[in-house]
Order: structure tokens, then C-alpha cells, then sequence
């Protein structure tokens, strides 16, 4: 019954995300370096099998120096290319299950509060302003800091700092459909609030979500970074962030420490901006007539 609004409508004819996707050069650039990225996760272990914290040269061995290890070493002698294709493992689990998480938790409270309204929406609206009086960074120090700093508690962290910015996005959204024809032959067809919910509003709020989500992944991934920078890192997992904050120190006379895992976090956090830019020009119904 419900209508998906992922369809974009151009001269009176229905075309696909895609279709609209591939129309946009900053969208497919973003794609192309997320496909980079992910490939070189998921083969990190073929092309640099072994840990990546192990020592394996002399330490600070500049890039190109030796044939073996391209992008040098680090103070400890560890490989630093290793380090940069086994940390994007980290960095992008680590933003993807935050993400998640704060979708799951910002959808639930948001799409409550936006289709039963009244006091159960101000209990929902007041709680989301609670989350929101805080730091998002700060709040996330202070749950690692509790916790151990592991991977699962670095995502849980940037999951519960973040997601009141999902909350009110789909409280909006479920507040604007609930008045719909759709959902009112629904309701008057004897529908669940469960299915109303689930099977009618929420599909058609996808799409701003989808945007939004592809803009906090990036900001977890910044957030990462930035833990590991103040040592809030897994000591037992590499990562992007944590290779900035090890070489720090070396910043002087190595500077490649932390300019190469540096350039690849502006990278990703780049592609996943430009990518929520096209999916906004696509998704967006007003934006849609400036597509080429």
C-alpha cells in the first residue's frame, strides 16, 4: 500500500537510485573510494598477512626506502602500509556498527514519539534533549572511559552519543506521513500500529535517512580518530586513528606517521560526504529537476 519514495521521477518516467547516482560525478567519486577502501579491508590479511603490530624492520624507515615495506616504518619498526590497509578493518567496523546502533535506538525513539504524539512524544523529546546537552565527543570518553576500549565499546559509545540527531530526524518525518491517505486507509483497514509503523510510514522516511546515516558514519570515523589520538584506542587492534596517535611524537622528523593514515581518513570521511551530497540530490524531490 505505502508508496517508497527511493524512485526519482524525472521527465515523467521512473528511474532508479542509480540511474540518479550515476548522473552525479561527486557521488560516483565517493563510491569509487568507499569500493577502494572496503577492498583493500577485506584483503588486508592476503596482501599483509600477520599482525600488523608486530615489528618486522628497522624502525623509521621513510617510504620508498625499501622495496619491502613502500610506506616506510614506524618507531617500533612496524609496516606501516600494513597498519593503514588492516586499520581500515577497525575504522570502518567501528563506524558501521555505531551507526547502526544509533539508528536502531534514534528510529525506535524517533518514530514512537512522531506517530503516537502527546506525552509519550514530550517524555521521548525530553530524553533525546538530555542526550543533547552533552558533547557527543565528551559523552563518548566518558562511556570508554568506564568501559574497556575495545572495538564493541568504541561503537557502542558513538552509537548512544549519537543517536538523538536520528531521533529527531524521524520524528519529523513520521509526524508530516502520519496524516496520510495511506496511512488512513490503513488504520481504517484494521491495521496494527506495529504494521503502520513498520510497513507503511517508515519506508517512506528512508530516504533522509539514509543520507543521514551516511553522514554519521562519517563523523564516527572522525571520532575514532580522534579517541585513538588521546590513546582511548584498542591497544590490541590497528587502526587509523591509533597510527596517528603513536606517531605523533615523530611528527618533526617523521612526518609520514601521521600524514598517510591521516590522508586516508580525510579520504573516506570525504567519500562518505560526497556520496550523502548525491544521495541527497537524488532522493530529495526538489532537488530533483537540477539533475542533469
Amino acid at each position: 500500500m505505502s508508496t517508497i519514495a527511493f524512485p526519482v521521477q524525472r521527465a515523467g518516467r521512473s528511474e532508479s537510485l542509480w540511474g540518479a547516482l550515476r548522473r552525479n560525478p561527486a557521488a560516483l567519486t565517493g563510491a569509487a573510494i568507499l569500493l577502494l577502501t572496503l577492498f583493500m579491508a577485506l584483503t588486508a590479511g592476503y596482501f599483509f598477512p600477520g599482525d600488523p603490530l608486530d615489528m618486522v624492520a628497522a624502525p623509521l624507515l621513510w617510504p620508498g626506502s625499501d622495496p619491502a615495506y613502500l610506506l616506510g616504518t614506524d618507531s617500533l619498526g612496524r609496516d606501516v602500509a600494513a597498519g593503514i590497509a588492516h586499520g581500515a578493518r577497525a575504522s570502518l567496523l567501528i563506524a558501521l556498527y555505531g551507526t547502526l546502533i544509533s539508528v536502531l535506538i534514534g528510529v525506535t525513539v524517533g518514530a514512537l514519539a512522531g506517530y503516537h504524539g502527546g506525552r509519550l512524544d514530550d517524555i521521548l523529546t525530553r530524553l533525546s534533549e538530555v542526550f543533547q546537552t552533552v558533547p557527543s565527543f565528551l559523552l563518548v570518553i566518558v562511556i570508554v572511559a568506564i568501559g574497556t576500549p575495545t572495538v564493541n565499546i568504541i561503537a557502542l559509545a558513538i552509537g548512544v552519543s549519537s543517536w538523538p540527531t536520528i531521533a529527531r530526524l524521524i520524528r519529523a518525518e513520521f509526524r508530516t506521513l502520519r496524516e496520510a491517505d495511506f496511512v488512513t486507509a490503513a488504520r481504517s483497514q484494521g491495521f496494527s500500529s506495529r504494521t503502520v509503523i513498520l510497513e507503511e510510514i517508515l519506508p517512506n522516511a528512508l530516504a533522509p535517512l539514509v543520507v543521514t546515516a551516511s553522514i554519521l558514519v562519517a563523523s564516527a570515523i572522525l571520532i575514532e580518530a580522534g579517541l585513538a589520538f588521546l590513546g582511548m584506542s584498542d591497544p590490541n587492534t590497528a587502526s587509523w586513528g591509533g597510527m596517528i596517535g603513536s606517531g605523533r611524537e615523530q611528527i618533526a622528523s617523521a612526518w609520514y606517521l601521521t600524514a598517510l593514515p591521516g590522508i586516508a581518513i580525510i579520504a573516506v570521511v570525504l567519500a562518505f560526504n560526497l556520496l550523502g551530497d548525491g544521495l541527497n540530490d537524488a532522493l530529495n524531490p526538489r532537488l530533483r529537476r537540477y539533475l542533469p
